[in-house]
C-alpha cells in the first residue's frame, strides 16, 4: 500500500491495523541528541486513547508505547526511531457480519473497489487507531519544536451546535474536560447534546482549532509546498476531517479586502501585524504571527440507528451497526491534529535550514 509515509526530511511511516497485533511508526530524519523517553510519547498517546470518558468508545486499551530503535542512553541517535503499541482489547467478532456489506460513511466500499480485498475488522488501515503512529511521531516533533520556542495548542472549538466562547478560554480545561473544550460551560452543554445524540442512537461532528505560537517568519515554500498547503494536506489526511481552514478561512470569501488585509506596523524594531486574518501565513510562508488552523470533523459514521446499504452481492439491505464506537470523534482527534501540525512544521523548519547561504555557513564554517 502506497501513501503510508509523510514528510521530506522529518519523515514518518505509520503501520498496523485496528485489530492486528500492533500498530506503530518509523520516524526517519530526527536529529541526534534529543532527550527522548517512552514517557514523552505516552503523554501524547494518553490524550487519544479510548475508554477514558463516557463520550468515547468503551474499548479499553493501555496504548503503551515502546521504543524499539533510534534511542540510546536516553537520547536520539540520528537513526530511524521505531515505536510500537500493542493491541490488547480487540473484539473482532463484533465485525464478522460486516465482511459482506458496506457501512455507510466508511471506507468499506472504496477499499473493495481499489484492492478487491479489505480487512473488515474495525476498518483495518482506515481505522482511527492508525493515528496512534501519527501521535507518537507528533510527540517527538513537538519536543523538538519546543527547543526553538514553538508551542502548539489544539482544542475542541465546537461540537454540534455548541461553540466555545473565547472570553472564557481556559487552557487547563482542554485537559480536564471530556470534550477537550477550553470553556467549561460550553463543555457541559456539549456533553448534554451528546447525551441526547446517544439516546437517539446517533453521533455528532465538530471543529478542532490549533494555534501555533513562536514560529519565525520565513518558513514554507512559495509554490507547491506552501506551508498552509502542507498543513492542509496533513490535517486532511486524518480520516474524519472533511475541511480545513487557515486564519479567517471561509469567512475571507465574504469579506472585502479592506476587512481581510492585515496592516503591518513596527514594534520594538520588528515588523508585526495589527491583526491576523491571514492566520500567520502569507504567500505560503509564515509571517511570524500565530498560525491558526481549524479542522472540521464529520460525525462518527458508526451509529446504532437503522441505515440502508448494499451487500457485496449487490442487494439492498438494512443494517444497525454493532461494536464499540465513539459518539463523537472530535475530543480524541484533538491531539491528532496537533501532532500532524507539529510534524509538518518541523519538516518545514528542517527544509528551510538550507534556504540561505548564511544558514549553511553558521553550521559548517569553523
Amino acid at each position: 500500500m502506497a501513501g503510508s509515509s509523510y514528510g521530506k526530511l522529518f519523515q514518518i511511516t505509520t503501520w498496523g491495523e485496528s485489530h492486528g497485533k500492533a500498530l506503530g511508526v518509523v520516524i526517519d530524519g530526527c536529529p541526534a541528541g534529543l532527550a527522548l523517553s517512552e514517557n514523552d510519547i505516552q503523554l501524547f498517546l494518553d490524550r487519544r486513547k479510548p475508554g477514558q470518558t463516557k463520550i468515547s468508545t468503551p474499548r479499553k486499551e493501555d496504548d503503551k508505547a515502546e521504543i524499539l530503535s533510534g534511542v540510546f542512553e536516553g537520547r536520539t541517535t540520528g537513526t530511524p526511531i521505531s515505536l510500537i503499541v500493542h493491541n490488547t482489547a480487540q473484539r473482532s467478532s463484533d465485525y464478522g457480519e460486516i465482511a459482506n456489506y458496506y457501512r455507510p460513511g466508511h471506507a468499506d466500499y472504496t477499499f473493495d473497489q481499489k484492492y478487491g480485498f479489505r480487512d473488515y475488522r474495525g476498518g483495518g488501515r482506515s481505522s482511527g487507531r492508525e493515528t496512534i503512529g501519527r501521535v507518537a511521531a507528533g510527540a517527538v516533533a513537538s519536543k523538538l519544536l519546543q527547543l526553538f520556542g514553538i508551542r502548539l495548542t489544539a482544542y475542541t472549538r465546537s461540537i454540534g451546535p455548541v461553540i466555545i466562547e473565547d472570553s472564557r478560554f481556559d487552557a487547563q480545561a482542554i485537559l480536564d474536560t471530556p470534550t477537550c473544550m477550553p470553556d467549561r460551560e460550553a463543555s457541559e452543554k456539549a456533553e448534554a447534546y451528546l447525551a441526547e445524540c446517544m439516546k437517539n442512537y446517533d453521533s455528532a461532528g465538530g471543529v478542532i482549532e490549533c494555534k501555533i505560537e513562536g514560529c519565525p517568519a520565513g518558513i514554507g515554500e512559495p509554490v507547491f509546498d506552501k506551508l498552509d498547503a502542507d498543513l492542509s494536506k496533513a490535517i486532511m489526511s486524518i480520516g474524519a476531517v472533511k475541511a480545513v481552514e487557515i486564519g479567517n478561512g471561509i469567512l475571507a470569501a465574504r469579506q472585502k479586502g479592506s476587512e481581510n488585509n492585515d496592516a503591518f506596523r513596527m514594534q520594538d524594531g520588528k515588523v508585526i501585524k495589527s491583526t491576523n486574518h491571514a492566520g500567520g501565513i502569507l504567500g505560503g510562508i509564515s509571517d511570524g504571527s500565530a498560525i491558526l488552523l481549524r479542522a472540521h470533523v464529520k460525525p462518527t459514521p458508526s451509529i446504532f440507528s437503522s441505515q440502508k446499504t448494499v451487500n457485496r452481492q449487490g442487494e439492498d439491505i438494512e443494517i444497525a451497526i454493532k461494536g464499540r464506537h465513539d459518539p463523537v470523534i472530535v475530543p480524541r482527534a484533538v491531539v491528532v491534529v496537533e501532532s500532524m501540525a507539529a510534524i509538518t512544521l518541523l519538516d518545514a523548519l528542517l527544509v528551510n535550514s538550507c534556504a540561505k547561504v548564511e544558514n549553511l555557513q553558521k553550521i559548517y564554517r569553523e
